[in-house]
């Protein structure tokens, strides 16, 4: 009896997972590329005294990125002068490359909504990926980097069909230079410190905080694909901003 069932429970099972494969490479053939904030940020256009912009983009993925010409280029493309010292600079962009790779789209929802300074979620027994981007930034996220390519990264659903997730996921600064009668503004720095920030003098500045993620999915999709469109889509959010 158990012999028939086998018999008849495994042609099912695989017949089922053979569906499955099917419906998966047929609804993620295309690449999808998609990029989302974890908060968003309005500039003060109304007392943007001049255009002027220095931008400092670093990498502690230890992957061979550099999206900071990508940025330059759309900045300057809407009339911003890129300077090289950010004392002389009105507006002050730092990004930072948190994670580059494969991921859980659980993991990435976690990730994206920690918002700037949180940890990175993801599975357990996950490797530890990236490095700490303490100093520059003021936030510690040594301990919490990481683990994202834990879990079903790649969710199988037959034995030649993958469905795929990669990401680019950085944190973002940007500091406006401030006059004496700036509102309070609210910062965020690390996971828990939220302390009240006044600028009260001319060269004190403002500064806005969010975590941006693209994410590019398709079915057995390669990294070497992937990435140009990830790159894109992160270079296009940052410069939205402005």
């Amino acid at each position: 009896m158990s012999r028939l069932r086998l018999l008849i429970v495994l042609p099912l099972s695989l017949w089922l997972c053979g569906c499955a494969a099917t419906q998966v490479a047929l609804e993620k053939k295309d690449l999808k590329v998609e990029t989302q904030m974890s908060s968003t940020i309005f500039l003060d256009i109304e007392n943007q005294r001049e255009r002027s912009v220095f931008v400092d983009v670093r990498n502690t993925t230890g992957k061979d990125i550099d999206i900071r010409e990508r940025i330059v280029g759309r900045l300057r493309d809407k009339g911003y002068a890129v300077v090289e010292s950010p004392q002389r600079a009105f507006l002050i962009l730092q990004a930072n490359i948190l994670y580059v790779g494969m991921a859980d789209p659980s993991a990435l929802h976690e990730s994206l909504y920690a918002g700037y300074g949180g940890v990175l979620a993801g599975g357990l027994g996950g490797a530890l990926i990236g490095g700490a981007a303490g100093g520059w930034t003021g936030a510690g996220y040594g301990a919490g980097i990481g683990a994202l390519a834990g879990g079903a990264a790649e969710l199988v659903t037959g034995p030649l069909t993958k469905d795929v997730t990669y990401t680019i996921m950085t944190d973002v600064m940007i500091s406006e230079r401030a006059g004496s009668a700036a509102p309070q503004a609210e910062v965020k720095k690390g996971r828990s410190e939220r302390p009240a920030q006044q600028a009260s003098a001319p060269e004190e500045r403002n500064r806005h905080q969010t975590r941006i993620v693209s994410t590019a999915n398709k079915v057995n999709l390669k990294f070497e694909e992937a990435l140009p469109a990830l790159e894109n889509g992160l270079a296009s959010a940052i410069s939205g901003i402005f």
